[in-house]
């Protein structure tokens, strides 16, 4: 069970996170975000990355050249795309990459993991009034398929309270938590994080059992 902490905004939090045993920590580079972050402050958070876990770049139907840019700066392992864009246009940075998809009841999974046949995971994050994730709502995780969820990560809505549950539900390669360790947005809680992790590794552990 892989743990993703993203929307981070500050140097201090990527290292706390990390250091308390996430895997990797995920930045916005989508100017719409209220955790969108600059190129200054990535790059700044990649140092105190370096070495210690994985770097996630989220973007929202950026143009390829808006995504260059950030590459050319920082150092990211993975991306993350949470808008409309195609396989083709996720491949071409060379680069492993994540594609979100936008929960509903009428998502085909099995049509979705083969139209991103060459993603990484897809991450299935919930549907709320227009935004891109850290919505902090949870949507109907009986909407995951049974056999789809070794490439699945799980987000939208997550906690401490809940994630239990919900590994126990989807089993899931990994889950994803923006809002649900923050103190306000785009500043995380350290013992929000803490308590995420350790029950998120609890339930991983109990399956594994």
């Amino acid at each position: 069970m892989r743990i993703k902490i993203c929307g981070i905004t500050r140097r201090d939090d990527a290292e706390c996170a990390l250091a308390m045993g996430a895997d990797a920590i995920g930045c916005v580079f989508y100017p719409g975000s209220r955790r969108a972050v600059s190129l200054d402050v990535a790059a700044d958070i990649s140092r105190g990355v370096s070495g210690l876990g994985m770097m996630v770049g989220l973007f929202v139907n950026q143009s390829a050249e808006d995504v260059q840019s950030v590459l050319d700066r920082v150092p990211l392992h993975t991306l993350q795309f949470h808008g409309g864009e195609s396989e083709a246009f996720c491949r071409q940075f060379n680069r492993p990459y994540i594609k979100a998809i936008p929960m509903s009841g009428d998502i085909n999974l099995a049509d979705e993991h083969l139209a991103y046949a060459s993603a990484t995971a897809l991450l299935l994050d919930s549907v709320h009034a227009g935004q891109f994730g850290g919505s902090g709502q949870c949507f109907d995780w009986r909407w995951v398929e049974p056999g789809l969820s070794r490439r699945v990560i799980l987000a939208g809505g997550l906690s401490s309270t809940n994630v239990g549950a919900a590994i126990a539900q989807v089993q899931p390669a990994a889950v994803d938590v923006s809002s649900g360790v923050e103190k306000e947005v785009g500043i995380k809680d350290e013992a929000k994080m803490k308590a995420f992790i350790e029950a998120a590794r609890s339930a991983a552990l109990d399956i594994a059992l």
